[in-house]
């Protein structure tokens, strides 16, 4: 993401194949084999009746949507639901993740110092360690004969113009903004539903309504399930897995923002909490309806929404280059 414009865009060209619509479609048997270890293992820990108990969704799609990633970042899952724990790499990534969260904080708050200085004193260590076990992995995966429809097989099939740090750099990036954010946006899912009983019995009449076999399931029938992809639109709104926003830095010559002139080299962004839950933008902001989303019922209550404000995938030439496989993806898990 922080790559300059000519690598940024040599990147994306190379990284395109890898989310196209015909990569999708052979990339479904590998996520449908994980999500039906998911079910298998829900089942198993989780019991029924008299012995049923309370599980951590949190940490079972952490360890699903890693395991994924990972085969379709590397070639080889974690392991983490056949080990029902997390790898020890996925839990350095994770807490990689929060500390970044505060280096960011601190960082805006003027410690651009300290910042630099922590980063390049080896201090840092699960940093240190995350990019050992990317290069690592990723030279097991540049190994491999066979062609797989995984992510990273236009960059490695056409490296040309990028070195082997740029790749690594990119690989790491797929692996951590494609997994703990999924889970997060799950996890966040699951808790609106279970407290809005009447959306979850609408949703789950829709489901049960369009597919009478778990074959029928695919990721092309489950972008057919609107009211689906509406509760999905309302989780991102209402619990976005990154609640900042990503920054963009003002061109030459300044800009004007909301009305007000914001000069050359000032970094600049909307961060998507504040502006999800903003009354200027939403009808009860603070309430979970998906029907919002569903503009063809022209649902009265909320026609003034301002439905372009949320902008989770960002916009512009660096917006989330897996922007139109993570809804599908989210319906189909």
């Amino acid at each position: 993401m922080s790559a300059s414009r000519h690598d940024h865009a040599l990147l994306r060209r190379r990284l395109a194949p890898g989310f196209s619509d015909r990569s999708l479609r052979d990339q479904e048997p590998i996520i449908g084999a994980y999500v039906d270890l998911l079910v298998q293992r829900l089942r198993e820990h989780g019991g029924a009746g008299d012995s049923a108990r309370a599980l951590n969704m949190r940490e079972w799609l952490n360890w699903a949507t890693f395991d994924i990633i990972g085969d379709l970042g590397f070639g080889s899952p974690f392991g983490c639901l056949e080990n029902s724990e997390y790898h020890p790499w996925v839990n350095r990534m994770t807490r990689n993740i929060k500390i970044t969260a505060y280096m960011q904080a601190l960082y805006e708050l003027g410690g651009i110092r300290f910042v630099t200085w922590i980063s390049r004193s080896g201090l840092w260590t699960s940093h240190t360690e995350q990019k050992k076990r990317v290069n690592e992995t990723l030279l097991r995966r540049m190994q491999l004969e066979t062609e797989r429809p995984d992510f990273i097989e236009g960059l490695l099939r056409n490296p040309d113009g990028l070195t082997h740090e740029q790749i690594a750099a990119a690989a790491s990036t797929l692996i951590s903004a494609g997994s703990e954010t999924t889970a997060t946006l799950l996890t966040g899912a699951i808790f609106f539903l279970a407290r809005n009983e009447d959306k979850l019995a609408k949703l789950t009449q829709e489901v049960r309504a369009a597919f009478v076999k778990d074959s029928e399931i695919t990721l092309s029938s489950v972008s057919c399930l609107s009211y689906m992809l509406a509760c999905l639109n309302e989780c991102l709104r209402m619990y976005p897995p990154i609640a900042g926003g990503l920054p963009r830095v003002v061109p030459a010559g300044g800009a004007a923002v909301a009305g007000r002139f914001v000069p050359e080299g000032a970094i600049v962004g909307v961060w998507q909490w504040a502006i999800n839950h903003d009354e200027r933008f939403w009808a009860n902001p603070w309430e979970f309806h998906p029907e919002r989303f569903l503009v063809d019922q022209n649902d009265q209550r909320y026609q003034n929404d301002l439905l372009d404000a949320m902008q989770p995938f960002s916009m512009g030439p660096r917006n989330c280059i897996g922007k139109k496989q993570v809804l599908p993806s989210f319906s189909f898990i």
